[in-house]
């Protein structure tokens, strides 16, 4: 099962993602999709570095899988911190571009939400 590193950024508290280059994205698009345990637990390792130097806080793994051609969340926990709010799609990462390019958020939706 593939895995992505996420935590909170500690200046701000924005959620992040893990990336190739062992950095920090707002992105989830730019997150590295780890193929296995050890690659998971390596990550994890240098998160846990990045925490050390107060880069971010509560970094952990989550699983994540294809789904009409792009790699998204399997928890909706997941997709929700991805994208931003759910109750209004004109603020956080989807207003932004930077939410999952597939998945619960990323379907057709009304401007308003129901009550």
């Amino acid at each position: 099962m593939a895995d992505v590193i996420t935590a909170n950024r500690l200046a701000d508290g924005v959620v992040v993602f893990q990336t190739l280059d062992a950095g920090w994205s707002e992105d989830f698009n730019c997150a590295a999709v780890l193929p296995d345990a050890q690659a998971t637990k390596t990550a994890l390792t240098r998160a846990a570095e990045d925490a050390e130097r107060n880069l971010i806080v509560d970094a952990y793994a989550f699983p994540v899988e294809a789904r009409n051609g792009h790699v998204v969340p399997k928890a909706l926990r997941e997709a929700i911190r991805a994208a931003g709010p759910t109750v209004r799609r004109d603020l956080g990462k989807q207003a932004q571009g930077l939410a999952p390019r597939s998945g619960p958020t990323a379907a057709p939706e009304a401007d308003h939400v129901s009550l």
